[in-house]
C-alpha cells in the first residue's frame, strides 16, 4: 500500500463529503515543511454527510486501524457518536475527527478555514494555520511543541 493523500481526498471530494482538512496535512498544505503520513479531518455530522462518508469509507476498503486482521468497518453509530476514528485505508491512514480543541465541530471550524487547491480538481476546505497553532497550544503535547515553532514560522512567511 503507498499513501497517497490525493486519491484519500479526491474520494471525499468526489462523494460530496463536507469536511475540513485539520492537522498536519492542514500544515503542510500551507507550506509547514513537516512530515505527516495520515490524513485527519473533521467532517459534518449530518446524516446525510454521514451516508456519503460511510460510502467513500467503502470505496476506500477502511477499516480500523486498531485489530486490523479483524478488518472492522467502521458504521453510522461510530461516526454519529463523538470522537476520533482512526481508519486505515487502501490509500493510507485516515482519521475522522467529530471533533478537536475544546469540543469543536464541523460548524464551529468553518469560519476558520479556507477553501485551498491541493492538486488540480481537488479544493477543499483547509483549517487555517492560525488556528491549528492554538489548537497545539492547547493540546500542549510532546509533538504539539515540537511542531508549534514550525507552525509559527510558516504562520509568519505566508503573512509577508
Amino acid at each position: 500500500m503507498e499513501f497517497s493523500l490525493p486519491d484519500i481526498l479526491q474520494a471525499l471530494v468526489n462523494g460530496k463529503v463536507e469536511f475540513i482538512l485539520v492537522g498536519g496535512m492542514a500544515a503542510v498544505a500551507q507550506g509547514a515543511p513537516l512530515n505527516t503520513f495520515d490524513v485527519d479531518i473533521v467532517f459534518a455530522q449530518d446524516p446525510e454527510n454521514i451516508s456519503r462518508i460511510l460510502t467513500v469509507l467503502e470505496s476506500l476498503d477502511a477499516i480500523f486501524r486498531i485489530q486490523p486482521s479483524r478488518r472492522l468497518r467502521p458504521n453510522i453509530s461510530h461516526l454519529a457518536g463523538n470522537g476520533h476514528i482512526n481508519l486505515q485505508t487502501r490509500y493510507g491512514p485516515l482519521d475522522l475527527l467529530t471533533n478537536i480543541g475544546e469540543n469543536l465541530h464541523y460548524p464551529d471550524l468553518t469560519q476558520h478555514s479556507r477553501p485551498m487547491r491541493i492538486t488540480e480538481g481537488i479544493t477543499i476546505q483547509v483549517l487555517n494555520l492560525k488556528t491549528l497553532i492554538e489548537l497545539k497550544e492547547q493540546l500542549n503535547g510532546e509533538k504539539d511543541r515540537a511542531m508549534l515553532p514550525i507552525l509559527r514560522r510558516t504562520l509568519r512567511e505566508s503573512e509577508k
